[in-house]
């Protein structure tokens, strides 16, 4: 696996709701060591569902969204519990305007924003124009909110993850996906897998703005079962179009082959931002 990488000022309060409307439903769980891991694969949205969110988070939502998605990694007898769901995911999308100070922006996307401005004119007090590339910061959703995540210089061991264990569980979940009006694509997505003795997840910016921008945002969860902790990492990548456009090999005749591989894109992008933080799983000491 490729290589992995502040604290938020505070711990994000989840907007989701898993009480769900949806009949068709694919759940999957794993437990390993005190630890269970929980995830939830279902339909895009309806229109009655996609109304609740957007009153809910104040912003046109992506065209595929996966609302009723969500991965959680819970510790069973401490009740800590880190999740990722499009909800909060969206929640920390910049709603008034985009953070770049206009960096990234196409001949198409004010026709775009109005498009979608008019897709929610019976929804009251929606923000727009807003970020238009639904770029988040998203780190987990943590509860309790309390929890505390402490800047360190412990790293993802790597050389653990790159052992020949075998992968106890696998789970590949998209929370939302858009194609910018045909102008490049946004997507959020976690890849979680559990191996004997620990477990990673991967949750996924990729963004990719035709002829502007790449940016990926990787937020990455390691847990080692026999330790009391768990270990986040969240790293920045960015670079214009141009740039990561000339290093696809020249011999290639589909160009676009590479640029819609958002693990391609990652491994040649620079990083911008780089922070790990780590939490204590505190236990109730059971002796009397």
């Amino acid at each position: 696996m490729a290589a992995m990488q502040e604290s938020l000022d505070r711990t994000p309060v989840s907007l989701y709701n898993s009480n769900l409307t949806t009949t068709t439903t694919m759940t999957r769980s794993i437990s390993r060591a005190g630890w269970s891991i929980h995830t939830a694969k279902r339909p895009i949205l309806n229109s009655d569902e996609i109304d609740k969110m957007t009153e809910v988070i104040k912003i046109p939502v992506p065209e595929m969204i996966f609302g009723n998605n969500h991965v959680i990694i819970r510790h069973d007898s401490s009740g800590f519990e880190v999740g990722f769901n499009a909800v909060d995911a969206l929640d920390r999308v910049a709603k008034h305007g985009n953070p770049d100070g206009g960096l990234v922006k196409v001949s198409y996307s004010d026709a775009w924003l109005k498009d979608k401005a008019k897709s929610t004119d019976g929804v009251h007090e929606v923000v727009k124009p807003f970020d238009w590339t639904y770029t988040t910061d998203y780190r987990g959703t943590i509860s309790p909110e309390d929890t505390v995540f402490e800047k360190t210089e412990d790293e993802i061991p790597l050389q653990k993850l790159r052992r020949p264990d075998p992968i106890l569980f696998f789970e590949d979940v998209v929370l939302f996906e858009d194609e910018l009006g045909d102008n490049g694509i946004s997507m959020l997505s976690v890849k979680i897998r559990v191996m004997p003795d620990r477990l990673l997840l991967l949750c996924r910016f990729f963004l990719r703005v035709d002829d502007v921008v790449f940016r990926i945002r990787d937020c990455r969860i390691f847990v080692e079962f026999g330790e009391n902790e768990v270990l986040r990492e969240y790293v920045v990548k960015q670079d214009s179009y141009e740039n990561v456009k000339r290093k696809i090999p020249l011999s290639t005749r589909d160009f676009g082959l590479f640029l819609r591989d958002p693990n391609w894109v990652a491994d040649r992008l620079p990083v911008i931002e780089s922070v790990t933080d780590k939490a204590r799983v505190h236990v109730a000491d059971t002796m009397q």
